[in-house]
């Protein structure tokens, strides 16, 4: 494997601006690496910027999924959509959060072997539904996911998710993005 976190060639901009070598920092000191997703963006810093902002509104912001529940919807609809960069990075991550590395490993293959709530497979059959065909979504498949205990707002962040994560498994595999070798060791 290269250095080069995807297969082209975009330097990242070189010095970091103040702010962003401050946050790469803080994922050396949390996280023992940054990110490549984030090494791949910061050849333009205004689009890294971007990506962070819709990432840490949907994935860390306050919601009545947990995070744990965020990273399994990740991991469900990279693993339809075939994304190598976020099943190891997502899937390493369910690993972490739910301290069971067989629900990560699950999630990865077949969620549906997962031993999952009822409640998290609506979840995940929901968008996974979205990710492979969106447009037979009705208001049935809403109702579903209602008499699990979703509410209309945590209906709104499922397919916030499910529909970012469509677009990142997109252009990483666009971009041949390469997971950090260290995701791989994690949580197992």
């Amino acid at each position: 494997m290269t250095d080069q976190p995807t297969a082209l060639n975009l330097p990242p901009v070189d010095p970091l601006p103040e702010d962003t070598q401050k946050y790469f920092d803080i994922c050396m000191e949390k996280l023992g690496m940054v990110p490549n997703v984030l090494r791949a963006y910061a050849f333009d810093i205004d689009k890294l910027n971007a990506f962070t902002a819709m990432y840490n509104d949907l994935m860390l912001a306050e919601s009545g999924l947990t995070k744990l529940e965020r990273e399994m919807i990740a991991v469900a609809v990279s693993a339809q959509n075939k994304c190598f960069y976020c099943l190891v990075a997502h899937g390493a991550a369910v690993r972490q959060l739910s301290g069971d590395p067989a629900l990560g490993e699950a999630l990865v293959m077949n969620y549906r072997v997962a031993p999952i709530t009822a409640r998290q497979r609506s979840m995940l059959d929901f968008s996974v539904q979205m990710t492979i065909a969106s447009s037979t979504i009705e208001e049935a498949n809403r109702q579903t996911l209602r008499e699990h205990g979703f509410t209309d707002r945590d209906i709104w962040d499922i397919a916030s998710v499910a529909s970012f994560y469509n677009m990142t498994n997109r252009m990483a595999s666009a971009v041949d993005m390469r997971p950090n070798s260290e995701y791989h060791a994690l949580a197992r």
